[in-house]
């Protein structure tokens, strides 16, 4: 193999190395799969405008995120069984964070529970949730979560139903058996309990339209999640909840006013509901209904550098990003995702040089232009 010299080369090496499965499982979205190429095409819709002579001899990309002082306004998105690709998972991920100075977000659904995440060492993290039926079952996960020193809950919203994601019905994909949901393990499921074991129920015999996890979710989050629900978690957590999956300005407006720390722009990396739009088409909306009152952050389809800059200058507070961390650690472990970390750093500090910022608060709309600008005045001399 030769030097790997963008995020996106990780994506064939992984392909090459992990069972059809299981990269299917990461790699695909719902139906058509349009809003998965739109996640990444869209960017390409975005151009820069530089500007020249600025002395950019320094560039300072730390930034905070809910007050925690982070290296870059780059982070690590929530992504499920990451010890699918790697057997070490989300240890490896959760020390290359650390090691970037960066925010790790665990998925609820992963096969390294909280307290073993914990234990890989210091580092900022937080913990994505999905609401289930049985409110217990949350309750116990986000005291489990608060007590291994996890620093905000990233609530997923856009998941009153799972996806349709073909390749997984193809597939017949199921939890290979030698792994399990490990923040699930010793918690008192009750009326989950009754179904049979919740990994049992990842592992089920798949109807003809539906793939195992699908038929555990579905069984399992709560399709009646609410505007209140996120006011409930507020009772029961201090810590800061970030709604992920808003993509609408109504929907933005509603996260302010029901006490949201700030606004994850995501369509669950395209998994969800096809024919959304790309979340960089949808970011610029959020932010100017969210008015600065709270952070806005970008989930889905960086790749580059570049990416992240557009993002910042459309008014996001960070980017989260996820598959290029699945497939790194697939080719390389934990060396693979510290290298992606720091491609994608080396990327975003060459392009804030070649724009002239110098700082995160440098970077304004005016450094881009897209598609549906209207035409620019001239200045006058």
């Amino acid at each position: 193999m030769g030097e790997v010299t963008n995020v996106s080369e990780y994506e064939a090496i992984a392909k090459q190395k992990l069972p059809k499965m299981v990269f299917d499982y990461y790699a695909s979205g719902a139906e058509d799969q349009w809003t998965l190429a739109e996640n990444r095409n869209a960017f390409s819709k975005i151009l820069f405008r530089p500007r020249i002579l600025i002395d950019v001899s320094n560039i300072d990309l730390t930034t905070t995120v809910l007050g925690f002082k982070i290296s870059m306004p780059i982070m690590i998105a929530p992504t499920a069984m990451q010890k699918m690709a790697h057997p070490e998972g989300e240890y490896a991920t959760a020390r290359a964070a650390s090691a970037a100075g960066t925010i790790m977000t665990l998925s609820s659904w992963a096969t390294s529970s909280v307290e073993e995440v914990a234990s890989t060492g210091p580092g900022i993290r937080f913990f994505q949730l999905y609401v289930y039926k049985d409110r217990h079952v949350v309750a116990q996960l986000v005291r489990r979560a608060e007590r291994a020193g996890f620093k905000a809950i990233a609530l997923t919203v856009d998941t009153p139903r799972l996806g349709r994601r073909e390749a997984d019905i193809k597939n017949r994909f199921t939890l290979p058996p030698f792994l399990t949901l490990k923040n699930f393990e010793g918690l008192d499921l009750g009326k989950m309990d009754k179904i049979h074991c919740l990994f049992d129920l990842l592992t089920l015999v798949l109807q003809a339209n539906d793939s195992g996890l699908a038929s555990y979710v579905a069984g399992q989050i709560d399709r009646s999640l609410s505007w209140k629900d996120v006011k409930w978690l507020q009772t029961i957590t201090k810590l800061p909840i970030l709604v992920k999956g808003v993509l609408t300005a109504e929907d933005a407006r509603l996260a302010v006013q029901s006490g949201a720390a700030g606004i994850i722009v995501s369509n669950h990396g395209a998994r969800q509901l096809d024919y959304v739009p790309s979340t960089i088409m949808a970011l610029e909306e959020v932010v100017k209904a969210a008015q600065g009152r709270i952070p806005v952050f970008l989930d889905g389809g960086v790749r580059r550098g570049t990416d992240v800059f557009k993002a910042l200058a459309l008014g996001a507070s960070g980017i989260f990003f996820g598959r290029p961390v699945l497939y790194s650690l697939a080719a390389e472990g934990e060396a693979g995702v510290r290298k992606v970390l720091q491609m994608l750093r080396e990327e975003f500090e060459l392009t804030m040089a070649l724009s002239g910022c110098r700082s995160l608060k440098e970077i304004t709309r005016n450094h881009i232009v897209t598609e549906w600008d209207a035409p620019r005045p001239v200045p006058r001399l």
